[in-house]
């Protein structure tokens, strides 16, 4: 079992948690190895019912004795957190009892208005495996193909991999988003999220999308609302910091390469997807490595009118870094991007080439290095 570096934040912290993240990341096994004394998952539709027919549930299972109570998939039952707000806050247990409370979708708590208990919760989120908790041997070309969610990365049965990436999408419509009503037109959004895997880690064009996913332009923008609320994209923004003519409009990346590829019905490394493949998996795992370490970080790409792009513009630690990613073997002219961003935008701490070599090198002043030893040495 991979030990989680969330696991150490959770347990000691002195607040209760609400843990977030997609499906299949392994939030419940991450609650479960902390030992709670009480265990409620309201995916099972037994507890469900007994919460949703009696308000008063929760508190009257509750003594002196239970000093964590794990409440799981709690987007199914947004207002119990109320009741939550009410036990915490209660002569009998304030200070005793700590929550942990995990779930999958941001969207439902928030069009319920749910109550995010403010200064009584630490919110955090988890994502697939990072290449920290894989000390750092992350294996790049596995996770290129089929990403990692802990299941997936830790199987060695290639038939079983594909077959569960495959029936992710499955899953996720019918119990995220079929079963908690995130939109009336499910069947545009099952069109809309193949096409939008089609368009993962490339310039939106919404009339393109549309066109492919057979649904109007004017939805484009609020499914991929859904996707971001679900956890299953990041939305990539361009760089505005310059007076450089940009592309303003952003990118989204699935938040896991084997899901994505899952999708698309694809797991083959070819040559014409080899760089789009790593390009994912480079922005998931700098996203997955500072959620695990709880660390504010701000993505971006870099694109001006006339054609001069970064891949990625990286905020964190105080720092701004510039990254391409490339494949095959670096050369100087693999760094004229890069150089040309440093002209036009002076305040940058450093220019990374992230690559699939084995060797750490140096040319002009640019670090090449895999994405293991980049990701370690920005401290993710």
């Amino acid at each position: 079992m991979i030990t989680r570096l969330l696991s150490s934040v959770l347990k000691e912290s002195r607040k209760s948690i609400l843990l977030l993240g997609p499906r299949q990341v392994g939030k419940s096994t991450l609650i479960e190895s902390l030992k709670p004394d009480l265990i409620f998952n309201l995916n099972d539709d037994q507890v469900f019912l007994r919460f949703k027919s009696n308000a008063g549930e929760l508190r009257e299972v509750l003594n002196k004795s239970h000093r964590t109570v794990f409440i799981d998939e709690i987007q199914r039952h947004p207002t119990l957190l109320n009741t939550l707000q009410t036990i915490m806050d209660s002569s009998e247990f304030k200070g005793k009892i700590k929550f942990y409370i995990s779930g999958s979708s941001a969207r439902k708590l928030k069009r319920g208005h749910a109550n995010l208990l403010p200064g009584r919760l630490f919110t955090y989120e988890l994502g697939p495996l990072c290449a920290a908790e894989l000390g750092y041997q992350l294996d790049c070309k596995k996770a290129m193909l089929y990403g990692c969610l802990p299941e997936v990365y830790l199987e060695k049965e290639i038939k079983f991999i594909e077959k569960l990436l495959s029936s992710y999408s499955g899953t996720y419509l019918k119990e995220e988003i079929q079963a908690e009503a995130l939109t009336r037109n499910l069947e545009g959004y099952s069109r809309f999220i193949f096409a939008a895997a089609e368009f993962s880690g490339h310039i939106l064009d919404f009339s393109k999308l549309a066109k492919l996913a057979k649904i109007e332009r004017k939805l484009c923008s609020r499914f991929y609302e859904i996707l971001e609320d679900t956890l299953l994209a990041q939305q990539v923004s361009v760089f505005d910091k310059t007076t450089a003519d940009i592309v303003k409009r952003p990118k989204f990346y699935f938040f896991d390469n084997g899901v994505l590829n899952g999708l698309l019905n694809g797991f083959a490394l070819s040559s014409d997807r080899k760089g789009v493949l790593f390009e994912q998996l480079v922005a998931n795992q700098i996203a997955a490595s500072a959620k695990a370490r709880d660390v504010n970080y701000k993505l971006y790409y870099f694109r001006t009118r006339a054609g001069l792009e970064v891949d990625f513009v990286l905020e964190i630690h105080g720092r701004t870094v510039a990254i391409e990613v490339k494949t095959g073997t670096v050369n100087a002219q693999d760094l004229k991007s890069l150089k040309k961003f440093q002209e036009i935008y002076k305040k940058l701490d450093q220019l990374y080439v992230v690559t699939l070599e084995a060797n750490e090198r140096t040319i002009e002043g640019v670090s090449i290095l895999d994405l293991n030893r980049f990701l370690k040495r920005i401290g993710l």
